[in-house]
């Protein structure tokens, strides 16, 4: 490494060159990089859904469903899959491993279900791979003051949407909630009946009334052409004046009207809205998109009368907050850096040389981070401010060496060059091993390791840029800026010396205390119950209204407009988005709810009370009887799952639902659990015909009573320059039993009421059914305490394994406890294997064996400060706390390294002994300011608010501040102490002959 010092001096104006370069370039890439709010990851999951508006559970069941389920069985790479059937729709989910190509799978899924046939009047499924980058940058509504006309609709459609997909770095613009209005025929009984015509003539009223057919090419005169003949009807006169049977028009046996009922409510506020979600191009810049959107939407508010277009979220300010939060971060950790060095060399000169490192170095990590195609975003700027502390590392250590021979020596080009040169190995192995802890991240699960990768990268090229800045550029200023600089002699630590000889005299002092810290704090870490992902972004609040499945949809309707206007009075809400149905724009999202549900989004407004309005909200419950009102605080990433959930499946039915009783009355009395639920809890009416098949075919039957009592399409139709369906409205509305058992039906001994055929019989079934793997499950679900998740997990599985399971029905425990066990066994497999390649470096750079375990001895020594540190701020540890402890690998082994450099510096003209005294003596300083700066650089981590969506979190700054304090103060004695006693008997022999020598010398 002394290579690039030498090269360095022979080229001093390429290096002043190259400073400002590095400058430059990284301004450059700043500037150019795209900034957006996560880098991209694919969900390992695809989510297949079917709308079939008017079929109940249990048709959507065994018509959709499970037909699907079976095309899906052999698709490869799945690890789960899950469906749930409800009323008029099916949803199924594949889960995958985190190796598989996810677009391939979307692909193998999509040819899989293209195959099966769906019955009538059910949509084609939507097949869905979510992935970070089709987040939205904008969510937009739209009303108009009149209301969702066709001629507002049309404008929306043509001249807004085109409007937006004009501005720079927008790559589509959806638009939800329009309407298509259909045509109904609604059939007068009493007409046809006096006029002899069945009610089935309708469904033929359009046959052959819109076509376009060519007859062929003719000469006519003397121009050569093709002959057509053409058909359109194209409003509502001529569809009424159609003619039903010779003589009878369609007006004279039926009404024609438009229908304009929506099969989803959307408002905004009380109004009717249209919503518009903006994507962005891959390569484009998240916050100029949003700000250009912002902008023209305030031009057409004013260019568009009676139009109110509002921006609902804006990805630009979140992601602006988050840049400003994490600079801030950045320079304060700068600062506090700066401050600690000043206090420590007690020189302008030597700190400013030592704070060059920092820019410099950042700007060949953004280059770097530009070339490797990694965006700008929170988890990026998270690895900034964790390693500004680290960069500074490297060049201290250079300085400080240059700064203590200084004192001793005369100053010159070769002095710099080999104070430079004694500590180039340490901080060079020190780098390396930090960077190569990241490596194994490499191994971590598909989502996880997109999210991680850019962090560790981030880090890897900023501490590589501050190794070179530390060889090149801080001896070059160290030449120049220090030359005539007038120094006393540092006098080494008196105190410290003393104490660390006793130490070394009575080794087991120091290490029974150091392992009873560590049994302790493992045994503290054990009992801490460890948290999930945190989601407190209060900006939004949602409510959900769940009426009970037999509800009325006008009831839950009516009652949903009576919270919307509650909410709407409240003066912390800014806007109130009421939605209910499911609609084909929602499906394609993988967004399918029950018709009985009212979901409110609540825009907060800024400077308000969110939890106030949750009070609020909380206490209206006893004004909607029978229903489920619940209410939370919102964030755009919604934070990690809280929910355990326990599945219970083969026997029968009621084996399944007997067990999963069970295990409810036992888990709601588990401390921690807020609330239990099961997906059987929900049940509807279910009038069935029990067919005798002596009597009717129960096919044909089925087939009446669908043409009877549901709209039919019957064809399509020109209506305002749009194509609209032509409906028969249903025949018949039965309002109770004896209405439904007097129908008419046909059959091979003629027209009978059906109850002469069948039975009619009422039975309560679940509103919705689900399957694992295509066979039907029951799952109890238990919503917990989010900083108890792993305790709270435990003890279900303890309570729930008492059951005594009737029948064959099989028990399985899941969801937030073990997603976060998994998570956490993957980082302490990354762990061991970053230990492993860090014990591989240090062989290689001291060639022995045994003093690389003297380093690794300060592992366990951060781990006692990690978990004081958790316990002392009363942080409940979660993923963001591992992967810090995964970090401390990396940054605790550097002040170890750099002590046991000197140690075998020493040794070749010292006793082991006086060699570690010695080294200590002479290390001890930069270590403190190494620990120091990178503790208080990080420290405005540890008091501010963790930014959305990213991994540097007040738990994480906590473990590394704690770990890297215990790990610098302990290592300056423990790591001797054990480094001594791994050469004991060389040791012994070295300070025997020189008692021996200083006896005969006497």
């Amino acid at each position: 490494m002394t290579w690039f010092t030498k090269w360095a001096f022979k080229n001093k104006a390429a290096i002043i060159l190259l400073i400002f370069m590095s400058i430059g370039i990284g301004i450059m890439s700043y500037a150019k990089m795209p900034m957006e709010l996560l880098p991209e990851a694919d969900n390992p999951q695809i989510t297949i859904t079917a709308i079939g508006p008017g079929y109940n559970a249990k048709s959507m069941e065994q018509q959709v469903t499970s037909p699907l389920e079976d095309s899906l069985q052999f698709v490869k790479g799945k690890t789960e899959m899950l469906s749930t059937s409800g009323d008029g729709y099916s949803q199924i989910n594949l889960f995958y491993d985190s190796k598989m190509d996810l677009k391939e799978a979307k692909q193998e899924a999509q040819e899989a279900i293209s195959a099966v046939q769906l019955p009538e009047g059910v949509m084609k499924p939507y097949v869905l791979l979510l992935n970070t980058s089709m987040i939205p940058v904008a969510q937009i509504t739209v009303a108009f003051d009149d209301g969702l006309t066709d001629e507002n609709m049309k404008l929306a459609e043509t001249t807004i949407v085109n409007e937006l997909k004009k501005i720079k770095g927008v790559a589509g613009v959806s638009l939800y909630g329009k309407t298509s209005p259909n045509v109904m025929i609604v059939p007068n009984q009493e007409k046809l009946t006096e006029l002899g015509i069945p009610a089935q003539t309708l469904f033929g009223v359009l046959q052959g009334q819109n076509i376009s057919a060519s007859i062929g090419e003719q000469t006519i005169d003397n121009l050569s052409g093709n002959i057509q003949v053409t058909s359109q009807v194209n409003d509502l006169a001529t569809l009424e004046n159609l003619p039903v049977v010779p003589g009878v028009l369609l007006k004279d046996v039926a009404a024609v009207q438009v229908d304009s009922s929506q099969e989803s409510v959307s408002r905004m506020n009380g109004k009717e809205i249209l919503a518009l979600d903006i994507t962005k191009e891959s390569t484009a810049n998240q916050v100029a998109v949003g700000k250009a959107l912002e902008e023209r939407i305030a031009e057409l508010n004013e260019e568009i009368p009676n139009v109110d277009i509002d921006v609902i979220l804006n990805l630009a300010d979140t992601i602006q907050s988050s840049v400003q939060h994490m600079m801030q971060e950045v320079l304060l950790g700068a600062l506090f850096a700066t401050i600690v060095i000043l206090l420590f060399l007690r020189n302008f000169k030597a700190t400013l040389i030592t704070i060059v490192s920092i820019p410099l170095s950042l700007g060949i990590t953004l280059y770097l981070l530009d070339l490797s195609g990694i965006t700008l975003n929170i988890i990026t700027l998270g690895g900034v401010a964790v390693a500004v502390g680290r960069l500074v590392d490297d060049s201290i250590v250079v300085i400080e060496n240059i700064f203590r021979r200084m004192q001793k020596e005369s100053f010159s080009i070769q002095m710099v060059i080999d104070a430079t040169k004694e500590v180039a190995g340490a901080i060079t192995s020190s780098t390396i091993t930090t960077v190569a802890v990241f490596l194994p991240m490499g191994l971590l699960r598909g989502s996880l390791q997109a999210f991680l990768l850019p962090f560790a990268l981030t880090i890897s090229y900023s501490l590589l840029a501050s190794l070179l800045v530390a060889l090149t550029v801080v001896p070059i200023l160290s030449f120049w800026l220090l030359k005539n600089s007038k120094m006393k002699e540092h006098e080494g630590p008196k105190r410290f010396n003393a104490f660390l000889k006793w130490n070394l005299n009575h080794k087991w002092v120091p290490i029974v205390l150091a392992v009873v810290l560590f049994v302790g704090s493992i045994g503290a870490y054990i009992a801490m119950p460890k948290g999930a992902l945190d989601a407190s972004d209060a900006s939004y609040v949602t409510a959900n209204l769940q009426y009970p499945s037999d509800t009325p949809v006008e009831t839950v309707l009516e009652k949903g407009g009576q919270l919307e206007q509650f909410l709407m009075e409240q003066e912390e809400a800014e806007f109130v988005i009421m939605s209910n149905g499911n609609s084909a724009e929602a499906a394609q999202w993988g967004s399918v709810t029950s018709p009985t549900l009212v979901s409110y989004t609540i825009v907060v407004k800024k400077g308000t009370d969110a939890e106030n309005l949750i009070e609020h909200i909380e206490a209206q419950k006893s004004e909607y009887e029978g229903a489920d009102l619940s209410v939370a605080t919102m964030s755009l990433m919604s934070g990690s799952s809280t929910s355990i959930y326990v599945d219970f499946l083969g026997g029968t039915e009621e084996e399944r639902a007997a067990a999963a009783q069970a295990a409810m009355e036992k888990i709601q009395d588990v401390e921690g659990v807020l609330k239990v639920s099961s997906n059987m809890e929900e049940t509807k009416p279910v009038f069935s015909f029990e067919v005798d098949p002596a009597l009717a075919n129960a096919q044909e039957v089925a087939s009446q009573l669908q043409m009877m009592m549901n709209p039919i399409p019957i064809g399509q139709m020109t209506l305002n320059d749009n194509t609209s369906q032509v409906y028969v409205d249903a025949l018949i509305q039965p309002k109770t039993q004896q209405d439904l058992n007097r129908l008419q039906i046909s059959t091979a001994e003629g027209v009978k009421p059906i109850s002469e055929v069948a039975e009619l019989v009422m039975r309560e079934e679940a509103s919705s059914l689900y399957h694992q793997s295509g066979k039907n499950y029951v799952r109890v679900t238990a919503q917990v305490d989010p900083e108890k998740v792993s305790v709270v997990g435990a003890d279900i599985t303890k309570v729930t394994n008492d059951i005594e399971l009737p029948g064959d029905v099989e028990m399985k425990v899941g969801g937030a406890s073990a997603d976060q066990s998994q998570d956490f066994i993957d980082l302490f497999v990354t762990m061991l294997i970053s230990i492993g390649i860090v014990y591989l470096i240090m062989v290689i750079t001291f060639k022995t064996l045994r003093a690389p375990i003297a380093i690794l001895i300060s592992l366990p020594l951060a781990f006692i400060g990690a978990v004081v540190g958790l316990i002392v701020t009363g942080i409940t540890p979660d993923f963001t706390a591992a992967f810090g402890a995964l970090m401390l690998i990396g940054i605790v082994v550097t002040n170890a390294i750099v002590l046991i450099d000197k140690v075998k510096q020493n040794e070749e003209h010292m006793t082991i002994r006086d060699s570690i005294v010695e080294a200590a003596s002479v290390r001890m300083r930069p270590i403190l300011m190494t620990a120091i700066a990178t503790i208080c650089a990080m420290m405005p981590l540890l008091f501010s608010k963790t930014e959305e969506g990213s991994i540097v979190s007040q738990s994480l700054a906590t473990v590394v501040i704690g770990g890297l304090a215990s790990a610098t103060v302990l290592t300056l004695v423990i790591v001797p102490v054990f480094y001594e006693m791994l050469y004991f008997r060389k040791s012994k022999k070295q300070r025997k002959a020189a008692a021996q020598g200083a006896a005969s010398s006497m």
